[in-house]
């Protein structure tokens, strides 16, 4: 597909995204309340003071007697919207990975919106630079969701880099097979990633949503971010979305012909030219 890419649409749909998403995590408190509330009475105590104090329009009252107000309502409904409009409306760009499919869209659109968070980190963190240092007055907050943010593309980078293949990989023995043997590796190397994935997800789940998301464990700081009950939620949901994109990959890949890689100097030489036909030189 030879679709242009790099319109204002794709850059405000995901910040769109973005924005709607870090109003609707940070006000999660609301939502475990008002749709599965703790069992017990001193959770639920405990849960609404944090609410209380997170909360970033305290003077607005709750829809239908809960606790999530109509902004945290609209940030909710908001994203499976946004999403939707996001992995219809983003293009592959040239120094993209080129045979791609329409279910690869959500993989692209998660690029997109790791490039708005490298974005808003980089941002975070000039402004903390400038408070620090021009006006001696450093934040509280800064360093914390820094940290945060870069969780996030840490993570949704890698089921973009699946997508992309453009992780690591050896192909020392892979490139002499004949294709019916390299097609055995490709079988092997995701039914580990699959084993993985599953391995991690069943080990982990009662531990990451019932002890951290559940009850919204926060970082214990004076900023106080939820990045254990954000975080460690979404190594599980990403490592299972790797796993899917790699059999996806293994999927759309099985009858392309192999690729060639003789050497480092033509592989730059390769990843050069796209991106001068990414920036529009001749």
């Amino acid at each position: 597909m030879k679709d242009e890419s790099g319109s204002f649409l794709e850059w405000i749909i995901p910040l769109a995204f973005v924005i709607c998403t870090g109003w609707a995590v940070w006000h999660t408190p609301a939502y475990i309340l008002d749709f599965i509330p703790p069992a017990s009475e001193s959770l639920v105590e405990q849960m609404s003071q944090l609410h209380l104090r997170k909360d970033v329009t305290p003077n607005l009252s709750g829809l239908f007697g809960g606790y999530a107000d109509i902004i945290d309502w609209a940030a909710l409904i908001l994203m499976p919207i946004i999403f939707y409009l996001g992995i219809k409306t983003v293009r592959c760009a040239p120094m993209e990975f080129e045979h791609w499919r329409s279910i690869d869209r959500i993989a692209l659109f998660v690029g997109r919106i790791t490039m708005v968070l490298i974005i808003s980190m980089t941002a975070v963190m000039l402004y903390e630079v400038f408070l620090r240092y021009v006006f001696e007055a450093p934040t509280l907050w800064a360093n914390e969701l820094t940290l945060w943010i870069a969780g996030y593309v840490f993570l949704l980078s890698g089921f973009y880099a699946m997508q992309q293949r453009c992780h690591i990989r050896i192909f020392l023995l892979y490139d002499v097979m004949p294709r019916w043997i390299q097609h055995i590796f490709d079988v092997i190397s995701v039914t580990l990633i699959c084993v993985f994935a599953i391995g991690l997800v069943f080990g982990s789940y009662q531990q990451v949503f019932v002890t951290k998301f559940y009850k919204w464990e926060m970082f214990g700081t004076a900023f106080d971010p939820p990045i254990p009950a954000t975080v460690q939620p979404m190594i599980l949901i990403m490592v299972s979305l790797i796993a899917i994109q790699s059999v996806i990959n293994l999927v759309s890949d099985w009858h392309l012909k192999p690729s060639s890689h003789t050497g480092v100097d033509e592989i730059d030489k390769d990843e050069l030219e796209a991106i001068k036909r990414s920036v529009g030189e001749n």
